[in-house]
């Protein structure tokens, strides 16, 4: 069996094909077998007052994809345009690793997998903004 593979905390959401569905009381698997639906886990889903960070920026757009709010092919072009200038930013090799891979996903339509390596830039984009305003 191939397709995705969530697995739920009691009570936890998440929204498919725009619609949220919540989980019951015990820890639950699910498998999505239909190709290219619009899969989002609402706990770690970023609120548009969040989005505050040019990672966050760019992660917000591949949840738009998502979450089905945004277009593909206008998302895309913004997503290859946020990660080029992420990647004149992070040039550490583990930052460039992730931002290639989420380059290889948001060019093969795999939002979620840009999404999941995008979010991977978020701890470290945290260290250098604390570091830079204790520089200031």
């Amino acid at each position: 069996m191939s397709g995705l593979v969530l697995k739920l905390g009691p009570k936890e959401r998440v929204l498919v094909n725009g619609a949220v569905i919540e989980n019951g009381d015990r820890r639950s698997r699910l498998s999505i077998l239909t190709p290219n639906a619009n899969i989002l886990r609402l706990r770690d889903a970023i609120r548009p007052d969040e989005v505050n960070t040019p990672v966050r920026r760019v992660c917000y757009i591949a949840q738009l994809v998502l979450s089905g709010d945004a277009v593909e092919e206008e998302a895309r072009h913004q997503l290859l345009r946020g990660i080029e200038q992420l990647s004149q930013v992070l040039c550490d090799p583990d930052s460039r690793l992730q931002l290639t891979d989420a380059t290889d996903a948001v060019i093969g339509g795999d939002f979620y997998r840009a999404l999941k390596r995008l979010r991977g830039l978020l701890p470290r984009e945290e260290r250098l903004l604390a570091a830079a305003a204790r520089l200031s």
